[in-house]
């Protein structure tokens, strides 16, 4: 085998590389059809999932604003529910900069207990 015959192999490999390369790019960028959505809005997704038994799972599903709760197991699937109402997303709640005045009472009167210990006053006066 000469020099020349393995830069042609190595030379046919980088180049069906880059073929399928370019195909992956231009099926995951264009969708196609069975294989990938492209950019397209998904209308069906599993919410949660919860194993309730050793061959036996529950799944919430949304679809279009709509959630469905069905059992997956041995036998097959079963709908439990259909058609609840997708719940909003939850929002942060904030925490309020100052503590609340019932801590912030028990933090005083604490203070004011160490400050009665002498050499506790010491410490947190220096």
């Amino acid at each position: 085998m000469d020099v020349i015959d393995i830069v042609r192999y190595l030379g046919a490999l980088a180049f069906v590389s880059a073929l399928v390369v370019v195909a992956g790019l231009a099926a995951r960028r264009y969708g196609l059809p069975g294989i990938s959505a492209g950019t397209a809005q998904r209308r069906l997704a599993v919410v949660e999932s919860l194993m309730i038994g050793p061959r036996h799972r529950v799944f919430l599903l949304r679809r279009d604003d709509r959630e469905h709760v069905v059992l997956l197991g041995p036998q097959g699937a079963t709908l439990i529910e259909s058609g609840i109402a997708a719940a909003a997303p939850a929002v942060p709640v904030a925490l309020p900069a100052t503590p609340p005045k019932p801590l912030a009472s028990a933090v005083a009167s604490f203070e004011s207990f160490l400050s009665r210990i002498p050499f506790v006053a010491d410490a947190l006066h220096d």
